[in-house]
């Protein structure tokens, strides 16, 4: 792509986090536990064990006590006998219950994170290109990855963890209360300030996080970029460079980790000081209403039990509650995701022009930001079975103008018609039947030649080899395939490790030419070839189908010598160019500009 596409991504991307709709956590919960969808089956049965679990651990300090008073105080052995093989009983059902509910739970969890990186990965198909240019894709994949996950783990372990000390919590409350209802406010006072100190803490904590989280991102885009771009930094012995940038994110992301760290075991230690404050009031208490024969020591031992069910399960919440702020910082970067709309929606079709130009822009203008204007109030029209080059300087606009006729973005203002209908009119899978794609670097997909030859094709999916080859017969491409050892069997991989540049361009030459499209976009498709291969595939350009029209953006001049016209791209306008010695003199004057 061209220099203003660059712009582009680096225009848009410096709010790309910020821009974002604040929401509270009351409606980040909401929409995250839209997540259970078809779990809620599964749930309802892992919260019944829950509750069952609860119900049986919270049964024991009530039989403990009960038993020291009835049995131990008075010295009735075969009492206490009986009462230690309920409790055993009572403690394997808790076993059981507490197994199956996190196994339950283990399962929703991995299931939710199945489905929500399936819509995420959907959704990111439907986005138009204009939000990859805003957004890294190291750090849309970190979301993917890392954010999900940590979904995942609030709902497979922590959310657990969080019900059953609730429902625990409650429990105790309730024995508390029924026991001694002075003894459990004094005792429970603590827990007062604990809510308060919650309520401050938490948006701290889970602004933390989050900054943490971006940060991951971050780290996985610089990661990325510079692997990507590896290839260079060792030509021009820059590994410095990669060293340093890595060692800037790596330490920016190393601080916010110990901050988040910090805000997330904040509130242990605090819960756990209050924990000791409520056990030291009922020991202090309960051995003083013992002396003035209010209180037996069974109760007192029941008593101390709940306390310790309250407080214990208080601090299992407040490591919980950390998770539980990672995840909604997580689902919170999630939705800016799926809040996320395609704005190039199909609009309904107007009435078709009669004897219309294949492409005709009419007043556009487009920028990808506001303050440059990439191209301003171009008019002109593309007929049919013509060859048409797009020459001018780097960064004045030519690329942009394809991919406003390919619909890879939408102009500011004016509109475009495609085959006599506004472009908007077709869908995805109209337009791409149309329009053949051919960019400068091509992207090849991890398989077969053939695999990356159907990809984009759907028509010729079920078709043999045999089959195949004769479509590519068909429209002369058969021949490309003996550049290749294992012709359509033969293996490539993403990198395209092995494969030389003209022979990638081979495959995404076939990909496009094989659909006969009625227009044939070549984005400097031949500027790194051998002159071979270049002369090749011109042939095949002139055999395709008269009525089909080329779109040629070059900066050699010898790839536009054949051209039935020349447009002139650069400041925003668009111009025929006249002869070739016309564009020559238009190409000069215009790098002497910029």
């Amino acid at each position: 792509m061209s220099d203003n596409n660059t712009h582009g991504r680096r225009g848009m991307s410096a709010g790309a986090f910020q821009n974002y709709e604040k929401v509270s956590t009351k409606v980040i919960l909401t929409r995250l536990m839209t997540l259970v969808g078809q779990e809620r089956t599964n749930l309802f049965i892992a919260i019944f064990f829950i509750l069952l679990n609860s119900g049986l651990n919270l049964i024991a300090p009530y039989l403990m006590g009960h038993a020291v008073d009835k049995f131990v105080m008075t010295h009735q052995y075969e009492g206490l006998i009986r009462y230690s093989i309920i409790l055993l009983c009572v403690f394997l059902l808790a076993l059981v219950s507490g197994y199956t509910q996190a196994q339950l739970m283990g399962r929703v969890g991995q299931r939710m994170m199945y489905n929500l990186r399936n819509n995420i990965f959907s959704k990111l198909q439907e986005l138009p290109i204009s939000y990859f240019n805003r957004n890294k894709a190291g750090d849309l994949i970190s979301r993917v990855n890392n954010d999900t996950d940590k979904i995942n783990q609030f709902f497979s372990q922590s959310l657990v963890q969080f019900m059953s000390s609730i429902f625990t919590m409650l429990g105790a409350v309730i024995f508390l209360l029924s026991i001694n209802s002075k003894l459990a406010l004094a005792a429970l006072s603590p827990a007062f300030f604990l809510w308060f100190f919650t309520k401050i803490v938490s948006p701290w904590v889970k602004n933390r996080n989050a900054i943490s989280m971006k940060n991951t991102g971050g780290l996985s885009a610089e990661i990325q970029e510079s692997l990507d771009n590896f290839k260079v930094i060792v030509a021009f012995n820059r590994r410095d460079y990669f060293r340093n940038k890595f060692d800037e994110v790596n330490t920016e992301n190393y601080q916010s980790a110990i901050k988040a760290g910090i805000a997330n075991n904040v509130f242990t230690p605090v819960y756990g000081f209050s924990s000791n404050i409520g056990q030291l009031v009922v020991l202090a208490l309960g051995i003083y209403m013992i002396s003035v024969g209010q209180f037996s020591v069974g109760l007192l031992i029941s008593f101390l039990a709940y306390i310790a069910q309250f407080y214990n399960p208080l601090r299992q919440i407040a490591a919980l509650w950390a998770s539980f702020q990672v995840a909604l910082a997580g689902w919170d970067r999630i939705s800016q995701i799926m809040s996320e709309e395609n704005t190039l929606t199909v609009i309904p079709a107007g009435e078709k022009e009669e004897n219309p130009a294949l492409v005709s822009f009419r007043n556009v203008s487009f920028s990808y930001v506001p303050e440059k204007e990439i191209l301003s109030n171009v008019s002109f029209d593309l007929v049919r079975g013509k060859t048409y080059a797009f020459v001018g300087p780097t960064g004045g606009g030519k690329t942009t103008t394809a991919s406003l006729i390919a619909r890879l973005y939408d102009p500011t203002a004016g509109q475009i018609l495609l085959d006599g209908l506004d472009i908007r009119s077709y869908d995805a899978n109209g337009r791409s039947a149309k329009i053949g794609f051919i960019l400068q670097e091509p992207f090849l997909f991890t398989g077969t030649i053939r695999d990356n030859i159907l990809y984009g094709n759907a028509c010729f999916i079920d078709l043999n080899d045999e089959e195949l080859i004769k479509e590519l017969k068909e429209v002369s491409l058969d021949g490309l395939l003996e550049r290749f050892d294992g012709g359509l069997q033969a293996k490539i991989n993403s990198t395209g490790e092995g494969l030389s540049l003209g022979q990638k361009q081979i495959i995404a030459f076939i990909r496009a030419v094989i659909r006969r499209p009625d227009l044939l976009i070549l984005d400097e498709a031949t500027a790194n070839i051998d002159t071979v291969t270049e002369q090749l595939l011109d042939d095949i350009l002139r055999k395709l189908p008269k009525s089909a029209t080329r779109i040629i953006i070059a900066h050699r001049l010898n790839t536009i010598e054949s051209a039935d016209e020349i447009y002139f791209v650069n400041s925003g306008t668009v111009t025929k160019a006249g002869s070739m010695q016309d564009a020559v003199n238009l190409l000069l004057h215009g790098k002497r500009e910029s």
